[in-house]
């Protein structure tokens, strides 16, 4: 299962799994475009802005699914600015989408996880290691994030089941559409989606007993542009 599946990094990673023969279900407010093209791909519907509904529709589709043995919490809202310029409405939304919803998913499949001594991959951020100017509520976020896959870490281990977070650095895709500021565009100032998803598969495929804790991923230079306008 991928949550975010329908662009970007998530859809990456539900290719990579889907080129191995695995059964994916996406989640994601919009079916991906490839959706069509695969027997092997499920889509199911969610917003994981709205959390009154999210723990039934978590509910329903694990009875559709079945337990599963990956689950990957990629689903993100990226939203920057100093703290006064966020509404409390607009903190509650980038708390309700990078952190709480993925807490309520990872509750919903964790004993079927366990089970099956599954592997949970959270999609977190450079964001989670280091504050930065215009960040704090976003980097509160991821820094929660990685504090939550260390612990479950800690929480599962004796039953075998893996616990990975994935920090990338910026990654040339559409969530800089809305952003008035994205990663320089030569092939060494970004990372791509296939980057992450590469270092994900890493983690998946690494031996039984073997667990990948962290994986911190950077492009080879940090260059930031910030001469575009958000569309």
């Amino acid at each position: 299962m991928v949550t975010g599946a329908s662009r970007g990094i998530g859809r990456a990673i539900a290719t990579e799994l889907l080129s191995l023969e695995c059964q994916v279900t996406g989640l994601a407010r919009t079916a991906p475009a490839f959706e069509r093209d695969n027997p092997l791909l499920t889509f199911e519907p969610v917003d994981f802005s709205k959390l009154d509904n999210l723990p039934d529709k978590l509910k329903a589709i694990h009875k559709t699914t079945g337990d599963i043995d990956i689950l990957v919490c990629n689903a993100g809202l990226g939203r920057f600015g100093s703290l006064e310029e966020f509404s409390a409405m607009q903190i509650r939304e980038l708390i309700d989408v990078n952190l709480t919803s993925q807490i309520l998913t990872i509750r919903e499949f964790l004993p079927g996880l366990r089970r099956h001594r599954g592997h949970v991959i959270v999609i977190g951020s450079e964001a989670a290691l280091a504050g930065a100017r215009r960040g704090a509520v976003y980097s509160a976020t991821k820094f929660a994030l990685r504090g939550l896959a260390q612990s479950l870490r800690e929480e599962t281990a004796s039953c075998g089941l893996r616990v990975t977070i994935v920090n990338p650095g910026m990654v040339e895709t559409d969530f800089f559409n809305a952003l008035d500021f994205s990663p320089g565009s030569d092939p060494d100032c970004h990372l791509t989606a296939s980057d992450v998803a590469s270092a994900v598969m890493g983690a998946l495929e690494a031996r039984d007993g073997c667990c990948l804790d962290e994986i911190n991923l950077s492009p080879q230079k940090k260059v930031i542009d910030f001469g575009k306008k958000a569309t």
